[in-house]
């Protein structure tokens, strides 16, 4: 008997079916991974099954029994919980407390106080249980994403947990701290928990997944048991067609091609960036890689003016920008695109065309008003340009899937036509066809004269990408390596030579 079985469930949104006709059904001890593009219906799927939405029709059966989840209580008291991408703990709380966190605490009988000694010893209890450690006294603030994630599925665990969903769990975790979690999620597989696995990485389903389960636009494309799984049949199931992944051709001519940025001594202030010295040519898509703190990040900021530097240079075209600022770059032609889309780059609580055109929205007013038409047809024109999945240029960006919404980020971004793209992360959480989508769409503007600055924690992402690699490693560039030829092992040796003197 399935712990979770879903019969012809369907969800809509006004008119539209986000999910329609879903019939699938999930094993105790069972990995099974759920694959879709974005906006495929998988966080809906989500939402319809931890009772956050509540389904137009179908039916849910919990261990054969009829249920109705009306709200997350519902569902906790099931046995189901979620760990969402972005993980949800109070910033200040401990570990310890997280992990007590919507739960009654364990109270003294005879007089006030809450009995921490009996919450750690418990929460140490399911630890060993599950060959984990957890730093129970830091604040959740202070930890890393592997901690926190940790923190979350050790909570899920106390609680009772039997199906235990995780949405793109490794977004934010370097390759050591991705291998930390996928043992975690091996060990609870065995001891009879269910796991449903949201990803957009093939390969990660190839490692982890018993079954895996394809949504696209809104239905059911497929189940399979992963001997009968590859990645070709997979992409197709998403895209309901073959899909060209075209890497295309890498120009040779880019030696000789003027500058664009020169970063001469760069530091900063906070030290997180010691000493930066690179260059990037019209034309060129030069790839950043470093280990996690390596100042990646860091690196696109100083330059962007987001970060205040304390020595150094930084060029545009020749010439220094009058100020270190993201106005005077924005004017100087650098496009930013940060990491964290939902809280750097898009207004979440504003439309598509709104998002779009706040750059520039000086070019879309006549006597302080906004000539809403111009303003209207720019935004249409981008939508079907970047083939950005939505209603129209006045829904909310915050109903948008991922992809679709790192798309409207790079509209935004192109309304200041710029010459400089600095990339941190650009393909995080997104799926295999809109990262393809993402690297043609680069190539494009290199091949028009841009240049690209591309920061990324997939290496093999970044050796396909780009012309060159610049290779971090504490707050240092320490290799400016050509692409042809080089290896993954390479890379990494470079990394990691430091810490192996």
């Amino acid at each position: 008997m399935p712990l979770l079985e879903v019969r012809e469930l369907a969800q809509k949104f006004g008119r539209n079916y986000a999910l329609s006709g879903i019939s699938l059904s999930i094993n105790s001890g069972e990995i099974h991974a759920l694959i879709g593009e974005n906006g495929a219906g998988k966080s809906t799927f989500i939402k319809l099954m931890t009772g956050v939405y509540q389904p137009v029709g179908g039916e849910i059966l919990w261990q054969g029994e009829k249920v109705v989840i009306r709200n997350p209580r519902d569902a906790r008291e099931l046995g189901i919980s979620v760990i969402h991408q972005d993980r949800h703990l109070v910033p200040y709380f401990t570990g310890l407390e997280n992990l007590y966190l919507g739960a009654d605490y364990p109270k003294r009988r005879f007089w006030p106080g809450i009995r921490w000694e009996t919450m750690r010893e418990e929460a140490e209890k399911i630890q060993a249980e599950l060959g984990m450690e957890v730093p129970l006294e830091k604040q959740a603030q202070h930890m890393s994403p592997t901690e926190r994630t940790m923190v979350e599925i050790l909570r899920a665990v106390r609680t009772g947990c039997k199906l235990l969903f995780l949405d793109e769990p490794t977004a934010s975790l370097t390759d050591q701290e991705t291998e930390t979690l996928f043992r975690l999620l091996f060990r609870l597989k065995s001891q009879g928990t269910a796991i449903i696995y949201v990803t957009h990485r093939l390969d990660e389903v190839f490692h982890l997944a018993d079954r895996v389960t394809v949504l696209r636009n809104g239905k059911l494309a497929g189940t399979l048991i992963m001997g009968e799984a590859h990645k070709e049949r997979l992409i197709k199931l998403m895209a309901g067609h073959e899909h060209n992944f075209s890497k295309g051709k890498k120009r040779t001519d880019i030696k000789t091609a003027p500058m664009v940025l020169q970063v001469n001594g760069l530091k900063t202030v906070d030290k997180r960036v010691k000493n930066a010295t690179f260059s990037v040519r019209k034309g060129e898509i030069l790839g950043v890689f470093g280990l996690a703190g390596a100042g990646r990040t860091e690196l696109l900021e100083a330059i962007y003016g987001l970060r205040p530097k304390s020595v150094g240079e930084v060029l545009i075209n020749g010439n220094t920008l009058p100020n270190n600022s993201p106005s005077s770059s924005l004017q100087g032609g650098i496009a930013f695109i940060p990491e964290d889309r939902r809280g750097q780059a898009l207004i979440m609580g504003m439309s598509i065309q709104e998002n779009i055109t706040l750059p520039v929205l000086t070019n879309y007013t006549r006597g302080g008003v906004i000539v809403n038409s111009q303003e209207l047809k720019v935004s249409e024109d981008w939508i079907n340009k970047l083939r950005i999945k939505a209603r129209g240029p006045g829904q909310s960006v915050q109903e948008l899937s991922g992809g679709n919404q790192q798309k409207v980020v790079f509209a935004k971004a192109l309304m200041s036509r710029p010459k400089l793209f600095l990339c941190d992360e650009p393909t995080q959480g997104v799926d295999v066809i809109t990262r393809s989508e993402i690297h043609r769409f680069l190539r494009d503007q290199a091949e028009q004269g841009g240049a690209v600055l591309y920061v990324s924690s997939d290496l093999e992402e970044v050796l396909e990408v780009a012309h060159r690699l610049l290779v971090m490693r504490e707050g240092e560039t320490v290799a400016d390596l050509p692409i042809e030829g080089l290896t993954p092992e390479a890379v990494l040796q470079l990394c990691y030579a430091k810490a192996e003197r």
